[in-house]
């Protein structure tokens, strides 16, 4: 008699470490799809920031490009009959020279961007204390 309770309470104990077992598994799962979730968002974000930001880089480069030659075709014909070479010399310079520093502001940039997935690692970063700590 004995021998069958003990039989019991031990299937009784294997299904209930079967049963915490599955809710570990599944309290992971749900933690796995969290984060992938949120990786999805954060790369959508970046797709949506990079393609803004390509766009409007475009639109501002035709229209400053416009800009510098329509504003060097009027100083050369201002300083045709006097100065045309000194002109022409002055203003590739002045572009050289404006195009080192868009060069300088674009690298600073790049530079300075946030992290790829910074809060996805975060949070992974958390969970990983969190499952640790038990």
């Amino acid at each position: 008699m004995d021998d069958q309770l003990d039989d019991k309470s031990s299937h009784s104990h294997s299904i209930g470490m079967f049963d915490s077992l599955r809710q570990l598994l599944g309290t992971l799962t749900g933690i796995a799809q969290t984060r992938i979730e949120l990786l999805g968002t954060e790369v959508e974000e970046q797709v949506a920031r990079l393609s803004s930001m390509l766009l409007w880089t475009i639109i501002a480069l035709f229209l400053a490009f416009t800009a510098a030659v329509l504003v060097a075709i009027a100083i050369l014909i201002a300083f045709w009959d006097s100065n045309r070479i000194l002109a022409a010399v002055l203003l590739a310079a002045g572009f050289a020279v404006l195009a080192l520093i868009s060069w300088l502001r674009v690298r600073a940039i790049a530079r300075g961007r946030p992290h790829l997935f910074q809060a996805t690692l975060g949070e992974l970063a958390k969970d990983r204390e969190q499952l640790g700590e038990r």
